[in-house]
């Protein structure tokens, strides 16, 4: 598993943020949650605002144009220019790239998926809330007051319990490495067991605690790369009373057969080693038994 894939935005290379698409309402309000959270903006891409600030942040036409090279994009296209825009960030290469928006047609995400992918670069999401890690920045909207720092790896599918888990852990003492919100649809740019196995050398993460959920199958690919993981993997997975063949939230949570339901997944997980927690009060008392070395 060593040396399999890594999480560029862990790379020591200091943060270097593009926003794509900033001047909308929502947009707006995430990059200032961005700026009072001391994530480093290096500008926004606003095609015809380019020579302009917005509440402080230099905006320009393309991504080429920011005279500091960014290495992060944080993309709030809406769903029908997230495309053009991850296609945008792969051409420049950068290594990080994140798409915020919902609703994102299918055929759309499997070619931004797989042009980062071309390119080398690590797609989170689309529909995604983002990624915090303590002492680097935000990436989002992740509350950093839910979270402290610490060695615990919290990788999850469902926005809402990414925020409710991290501020149930941080109550706890139980701090965090990451806490990432991988992205809510069906098809997304990197699935968790990618985050799995890049974090398998990363000396600052001690343990991993999965939030999984009914519908598709990435469950099964997370339980296999969990086998040889070298750390203690914690797993549960959400919607264990659904009725099958009802979606649940949003497209990644449909049960279509019995394989893509919480018992099913919560048996393979098992069998690749992950520890079975039911909800979060067990996660967090198991997470407590660790200690917080």
């Amino acid at each position: 598993m060593s040396g399999s894939t890594r999480l560029p935005f862990l790379d020591p290379e200091p943060w270097r943020v593009a926003v794509m698409a900033p001047t909308g309402r929502y947009a707006r309000n995430q990059v200032a949650g961005m700026f009072e959270a001391g994530t480093p903006l290096s500008g926004g891409v606003a095609l015809g605002r380019g020579g302009t600030t917005m509440n402080g942040l230099p905006l320009y036409d393309r991504i080429e144009d920011i005279p500091e090279r960014p290495n992060i994009a944080v993309i709030y296209a809406p769903a029908e220019g997230v495309l053009d825009a991850v296609a945008a960030c792969a051409a420049a290469h950068l290594p990080t790239i994140m798409a915020v928006a919902e609703y994102v047609p299918v055929h759309d995400a499997l070619a931004a998926a797989a042009l980062a992918r071309e390119a080398g670069s690590w797609l989170i999401g689309p529909n995604t809330l983002g990624i915090f890690v303590p002492g680097r920045g935000l990436l989002g909207s992740i509350a950093p007051s839910f979270c402290k720092a610490g060695r615990v790896a919290l990788i999850v599918r469902s926005g809402t319990l990414a925020l409710a888990m991290a501020r149930q852990l941080t109550l706890a003492g139980i701090g965090q490495r990451i806490v990432a919100h991988i992205g809510g649809d069906s098809v997304i740019g990197r699935n968790p067991h990618e985050y799995l196995q890049a974090l398998a050398d990363d000396e600052a993460t001690s343990a991993v605690l999965f939030c999984g959920e009914i519908g598709g199958d990435k469950e099964y690919a997370f339980a296999e790369a969990a086998r040889s993981f070298p750390k203690p993997v914690y797993a549960m997975v959400v919607g264990r009373h659904a009725p099958a063949q009802k979606q649940m939230g949003h497209a990644g949570a449909l049960i279509g057969s019995a394989r893509e339901g919480a018992a099913a997944k919560l048996e393979a997980l098992a069998a690749g080693g992950c520890r079975i927690v039911k909800g979060p009060e067990e996660a967090v008392a198991a997470l407590s038994e660790l200690g917080n070395d």
